[in-house]
């Protein structure tokens, strides 16, 4: 048993004491300054304390990793899916897959109802529920040869339960893929630095991968570096392709992106994993956790003062300008991914246990991964959390509520109990070059101007505009990488699927059915997509209303399974880890759910506002957002097919739940009744460190390994 030397003591004291002083300083300021450095360092606290000793009590103690265990990525390795990857590229590469739009726009949406209740939820939230998540689903997926998280509830809840997740799980994907890849449209249309710069990052990739495999395979510190340096080339390339008479041909329309994008994902799910999705995501990764440094640094350097609440009236009466509906439960779903997100369930179970050289790598890629994405919740929070209330809800609030101009905005803002001038706001939209900034909805450019202010108190105010098309560019490459994984792991369940059908769609790697089934589920949500772009009430637009609640209903379904197979696997006095958290989801997305369906309030009932807009119809009236008749019939049409399939994911995640409730007593009872699906122990023949750095006794294992292979090279 390992003791802790005096030295670690200290250290994990001190880092315990930052934690607490920050948790502390936010929970008891009141009517005063608060700087926003204090969340980050309650953030940054936190994680360390949770990485360090809980999740390495669950790999330990609940899990049992075992080193010596082969994992599918060498056994069944084929240099498609499966196929061991260098423990750092891979934690970059699921760090990209799941690090979507979730992270960077729910927190911002999040900040109508203060501070406080989303830096609680994104913290507490993602150490005791998501990072747990994550890492479970991971660790059970490797031990079935990464199967999906539908096929695994089939196999191990049993065929009706099992049915339910997975009809449940891929329709809830392919919605939020369309969402996903509506997001980049939104942020990419008409912007050619960011189309140029996000353009140039496939063929540096895939250079990277024929780097890594072919040129210089392992060298892994080589490439990052080749690939960063290429990288920021492309980004200062393209602010120069924006100005220069290349702008014209980098500037997309909505409906060319939607092809590109189509394009893109089909080409991604088939290539080989090494050659094009796993370096592109890893280089990625390090515009991404390096813009996050630079904001945190930026935070401590600058101190920037939370001028939003900590609570506001918002959180009780629910009647916010940004979105309906009071603190419990809607702020839980509307932060979704940062602190916990049913769409990692599906990387963690697609992916990523395609590639994970060795077992004991689980708790980096998976428990560190979702701390890194708290993360960046967490400084999105901040970003909005630091700019004027005023302008906050002058960005977020919809036309309909604020007006069309500056001195209406003004006016409505002041309703809201905030106040801002229409100088003020005028002059923020100039600040950033733009000619408006009323009610730019969605969260990203509010999150913008955040990063903007930040930045700009260290660069000067002449680099606000940079700053602001830097962060647009930065969300919508930080969004697509969400958009290719998840469209290869779409693919794999649906071949899941198609498997218990016909046999050969099981083997992930035969190519007709990869073909067929990424043709499949690109064109799905392409088809969303598109109608989406060009109806502004229509296509994925139709459904986005349930993002937030179809993604929390999503990780019903995984913790579920994941209580599940610890109860099975005889891990019973342990399932309290996974089974609190589907405790709490449920409770939360269920309520929701109900919420969202038979609430009396119109802006939070789907068939309440159904039920007005028909009413309007009969009357002849047309209410907004509708704009004419037929975008009241919209209306109508959209309310009825968003309250019909809330209504019914969340029966299908009710019959899953209670159908493992049922597996697990039965197991309980009669513990020779139950059997798991898991492979067949192999020993494993790799050798490779745990975590980013190796351990003494890693580097020894690493040299003697590499003296056995070179002594069996013949010289």
């Amino acid at each position: 048993m390992r003791t802790a030397n005096p030295r670690s003591i200290v250290i994990w004291t001190l880092v315990a004491l930052v934690g607490a002083a920050g948790w502390t300083v936010l929970a008891l300021a009141r009517d005063e300054e608060v700087s926003a450095a204090w969340m980050v360092a309650a953030a940054l606290g936190s994680y360390a304390i949770a990485y360090r000793f809980y999740s390495t009590f669950i790999v330990n103690r609940v899990l049992k990793v075992d080193k010596s265990r082969a994992t599918p990525a060498e056994r069944l390795n084929n240099g498609i899916d499966f196929h061991p990857t260098d423990r750092r590229v891979l934690l970059g590469h699921h760090f990209a897959a799941i690090a979507g739009a979730g992270p960077l726009v729910g927190p911002v949406l999040a900040a109508q109802m203060g501070y406080l209740p989303g830096t609680i939820w994104i913290i507490v939230g993602v150490i005791f529920a998501g990072a747990v998540q994550d890492m479970v689903v991971l660790f059970f997926s490797t031990r079935r040869d990464g199967k999906s998280l539908g096929q695994m509830a089939r196999e191990e809840i049993g065929p009706f339960g099992g049915a339910a997740a997975l009809l449940a799980a891929f329709a809830i994907m392919i919605v939020l893929l369309g969402v996903l890849a509506l997001v980049v449209v939104n942020a990419l249309a008409d912007s050619p630095w960011g189309t140029f710069s996000i353009a140039m990052t496939i063929p540096i990739a895939l250079f990277m991968g024929f780097y890594l495999r072919v040129l210089r395979p392992g060298r892994v510190s080589e490439v990052s570096l080749i690939g960063i340096t290429l990288l920021l080339v492309a980004l200062v390339a393209g602010r120069w392709v924006a100005e220069s008479s290349l702008a014209e041909t980098f500037t997309l329309a909505p409906s060319t992106l939607v092809i590109w994008l189509v394009a893109y994902g089909f080409v991604a799910s088939i290539l080989p994993v090494w050659m094009l999705l796993a370096p592109r995501d890893y280089l990625s990764t390090f515009m991404k956790i390096g813009t996050i440094l630079l904001l945190a640094l930026g935070v401590v350097f600058t101190l920037p003062t939370l001028k939003m609440d900590p609570v506001t009236d918002f959180a009780s009466r629910g009647d916010g300008p940004v979105f309906a509906g009071s603190l419990f439960p809607f702020v839980f779903i509307t932060i979704a991914c940062g602190a916990l997100s049913g769409f990692h369930a599906l990387i963690s179970s697609g992916t990523t246990p395609k590639m994970v050289q060795k077992e004991t790598q689980i708790r980096m890629i998976g428990y560190g991964s979702m701390l890194m994405e708290s993360a960046v919740a967490v400084m999105a929070l901040v970003a909005a959390s630091i700019i004027d209330p005023g302008l906050y809800f002058a960005m977020n609030a919809p036309a309909g509520v604020i007006g069309d101009n500056v001195q209406a905005a003004s006016q409505a803002v002041a309703g809201l109990g905030y106040s801002i001038s229409p100088e003020d706001l005028a002059q923020a939209a100039k600040n950033v070059e733009e000619s408006s900034l009323l009610s730019r909805t969605g969260g990203a450019p509010t999150l913008a101007v955040g990063v903007s202010e930040i930045f700009s108190k260290v660069t000067g105010d002449s680099m606000k505009a940079f700053w602001y098309h830097f962060a647009i560019m930065f969300e919508a490459l930080f969004i697509l990488t969400a958009l290719d994984a998840g469209t290869r792991v779409g693919r794999f369940m649906l071949q899941d699927m198609l498997g218990n059908v016909y046999k050969p769609f099981k083997k992930v790697s035969w190519k007709p059915g990869l073909i067929i089934t990424s043709a499949v589920v690109t064109g799905l949500w392409g088809y969303f997509l598109w109608v989406g772009v060009h109806e502004p009430l229509g296509g994925i637009n139709q459904l986005f209303p349930i993002f937030g609640i179809s993604n929390q209903l999503l990780a019903a379904v995984a913790l579920a399974v994941c209580t599940t197979l610890l109860v099975k696997s005889g891990r019973l006095k342990w399932a309290w880890i996974t089974g609190i958290p589907l405790a709490w989801d449920a409770t939360v997305t269920l309520t929701a759910s109900w919420q969202k369906v038979f609430s009396s309030d119109p802006r939070v009932g789907f068939f309440k506002q159904r039920s007005i807009y028909q009413d309007a119809i009969d009357d002849g009236k047309v209410l907004p957002p509708a704009k004419s008749m037929d975008d009241m019939h919209t209306v109508v049409t959209n309310s009825t097919v968003d309250g019909v399939l809330t209504a019914a994911l969340a029966l299908l995640i009710v019959v899953v739940i209670a159908d493992a409730a049922r597996i697990c007593v039965k197991h309980v009872r009669n513990p020779g009744s139950s059997k798991l699906s898991e492979a067949a122990y192999v020993e494993s023949k790799l050798t490779a460190p745990a975590g980013l750095v190796a351990t003494p006794e890693e580097k020894a294992e690493l040299a003697a390994a590499k003296a056995a292979d070179d002594a069996r090279v013949p010289s």
